[in-house]
C-alpha cells in the first residue's frame, strides 16, 4: 500500500488515478502514525513552498523514519523540493533535508517565462532506477517557479534559461520536479519504475 500524503497542498484526484493506471494501491494518511504500515510514502504539491509548514514535527518524523526503514519516498513538484533543506520562496520554512542545498527562483529571460508552465526534455547524468525503459530527452510537464539545484543527487536535468535538476534519487528517496500523472506515457512509466523500488 502507498501513502499519499495530504497536506493541502496536492493535485491528489490525479496522482491517485495514475498511480491506479499503474496497479498501485493507494491509502490518504489522517495521521502521522498510519504510515507505520504502509510500504511507502507519495509527497505531491503544487503551489508555495509555505504550504509544507503543515507537516509539521510528527508528520515530518514519520516520514523520515519511512525513510530510516529502508522504504521508498517519492516528492512530486513542491514535493521534491520539500526534499532539501529550503527555498528561496519561503525563508524560514524548512525542508526535510534529505538533499542538501536550497530551492531558488527560475530566472525569466525572454522567450523563457517564470512560471515554467509546461512540457520539457530530461537530460539523464547518470543512470537511475527512475528512468529506467526511458529514452534521455523524453518530455514531461512542468507548472513550476522555483527548482532544485544540480547535485551529485541529481538523475534528471531540465534547462530553463539555467539547468535545474528535474528529479533526484538518494538510496530509497526519489523526486521530480515534473508532474508524471500529467507526462502521458513516461510519467506513467515513472510511477510504474517507482513501484518497482516498492
Amino acid at each position: 500500500m502507498i501513502a499519499l500524503v495530504d497536506y493541502g497542498a496536492g493535485n491528489l484526484t490525479s496522482v491517485r488515478k495514475a498511480l491506479a493506471a499503474v496497479g498501485a494501491g493507494v491509502q490518504t494518511p489522517q495521521r502521522p502514525s498510519d504510515l507505520e504500515k504502509v510500504e511507502a510514502v507519495i509527497v505531491p504539491g503544487v503551489g508555495n513552498f509555505a504550504r509544507t509548514a503543515a507537516l509539521d514535527r510528527d508528520w515530518r518524523e514519520a516520514i523520515i523514519g519511512i525513510v530510516e526503514r529502508g522504504r521508498p519516498l517519492l516528492g512530486i513538484c513542491v514535493g521534491l523540493q520539500w526534499l532539501f533543506e529550503g527555498s528561496t520562496e519561503a525563508p524560514g520554512c524548512e525542508g526535510l533535508s534529505l538533499m542538501s542545498g536550497e530551492c531558488q527562483l527560475l530566472k525569466p529571460e525572454w522567450p523563457n517565462k517564470v512560471p515554467h508552465v509546461g512540457w520539457n526534455e530530461l537530460e539523464f547524468p547518470r543512470a537511475s532506477r527512475l528512468f529506467e525503459g526511458i529514452r534521455e530527452r523524453s518530455q514531461v510537464y512542468f507548472t513550476h517557479s522555483y527548482a532544485a539545484p544540480v547535485t551529485d543527487d541529481t538523475i534528471a536535468v531540465t534547462t530553463h534559461v539555467v539547468p535545474f535538476a528535474s528529479a533526484v534519487e538518494r538510496g530509497q528517496v526519489f523526486g521530480v520536479q515534473f508532474h508524471p500523472e500529467k507526462s502521458g506515457d513516461v510519467g506513467l512509466r515513472v510511477l510504474k519504475n517507482f513501484l518497482n523500488a516498492v
